[in-house]
């Protein structure tokens, strides 16, 4: 439980990243196919979530042993 609440922020991150990647992916997405990333629906939200889980974790403190 104490891991769980340390990484909340990249939790977040990944939640929100996958969904902005998803909505990413389904109103402005790659009319050719030939995207690598918006192509599929889930090379977007993976993409989406590394993404957010990296933005999410600068905002976690670090704790620092004395």
């Amino acid at each position: 439980m104490k891991k769980l609440k340390q990484y909340t922020w990249t939790f977040l991150g990944i939640g929100l990243g996958a969904l902005g990647g998803y909505l990413y992916y389904a109103y402005v997405g790659c009319e050719s196919g030939s995207c690598a990333i918006t192509s599929k629906p889930l090379n977007s939200s993976t993409y989406g979530a590394f993404m957010g889980a990296l933005l999410f974790s600068l905002f976690q403190k670090e704790k620092t042993k004395n």
